[in-house]
């Protein structure tokens, strides 16, 4: 079996290296915060000293920190440490440019690598269950794919290098959006009289149907497992909904795109993170749809 190392141990992080032990992997972990370190290394994760420390030996080395200059500053720090022939898998969320970089990092030391950003959230994380989006070559993907699939459920191949950033932000940019739109929907709908179990029955089965209605209703009831049942506790945050509408929308800009909904959401998200609630589930902007909807 193939020894891991992986850095960066947070709320993504820890489950993912968890599951990892779990399918009997020997992992290396590390991350900058004891509390993390500590945290992991209660379910079987061989916590060491440093960065560094995790790739000496580690025949795969997966990275899951906040941003791409973490990246390309960790990538830089253990490239040098690393084995002949490892294979370097990045599952951050980044910009596509870093992405790019990270691999050519890995490319001017002979290193294969991948970029594989996650869709699932903490949940998917914990039931081993997230969906990989994946950039790179062919070969690379062959090598890592076994690995990914101890942590997911579905592992797509994207193409080439920064490929899985462009469509874990592209996802992203649709999310954000839709949420947004189906929140507003049912303002409209109460303002308008229609309940909320009437409002799901009808656009659940109608034209109007997608993720952020069937699986993440933004209100209580319809769908019991969505986090409004559970006070908009995070399963994502909004301010990670708002730092990937971001990436989407620099990403848009840099290529000359048109994604004005994109960054009208963006706009939204921020004004909602502003207010001091960034740490609530994304699902949670129908309260600042509401609270606007006062207003007029």
């Amino acid at each position: 079996m193939s020894i891991i190392g992986f850095i960066g141990l947070g709320n993504m992080g820890a489950p993912m290296a968890a599951n990892l032990v779990k399918a009997g992997q020997r992992v290396l972990g590390f991350d900058v915060l004891p509390g993390s370190r500590w945290a992991s290394a209660e379910h079987g994760v061989q916590v060491v000293a440093s960065a560094r420390r995790s790739v000496e030996d580690a025949d795969i080395v997966i990275t899951m920190l906040p941003g791409g200059e973490q990246v390309l500053s960790v990538w830089k720090d253990v490239l040098p440490a690393a084995k002949s022939g490892a294979l370097l898998i990045d599952c951050s969320t980044i910009d596509v440019a870093s992405a790019r970089a990270a691999h050519a990092l890995a490319a001017e030391r002979g290193i294969d690598s991948l970029d594989a950003p996650v869709s699932g959230g903490v949940g998917g994380a914990n039931a081993a269950t997230l969906t990989f989006m994946v950039g790179g070559t062919e070969q690379a993907f062959a090598r890592g794919k076994p690995v990914l699939e101890r942590m997911g459920k579905r592992i797509i191949h994207c193409g080439e290098a920064g490929n899985g950033q462009t469509a874990k932000i592209c996802n992203n940019l649709i999310l954000g959006a839709s949420m947004i739109a189906v929140s507003e929907a049912f303002v409209l709908a109460e303002k308008l009289g229609l309940s909320h179990q009437a409002m799901f029955d009808v656009v659940s089965s109608s034209s109007g149907q997608c993720w952020s209605l069937t699986s993440y209703c933004p209100v209580p009831g319809p769908v019991p497992a969505s986090p409004a049942n559970n006070g908009y506790k995070a399963g994502f945050t909004a301010a990670l909904m708002l730092k990937d509408l971001n990436l989407a929308r620099q990403a848009a800009q840099s290529v000359g795109a048109q994604a004005a909904l994109g960054a009208h959401a963006a706009e939204i998200y921020e004004q909602f993170a502003q207010q001091g609630h960034s740490a609530s589930d994304f699902s949670a902007i129908i309260n600042l749809v509401r609270q606007e909807s006062e207003r007029r």
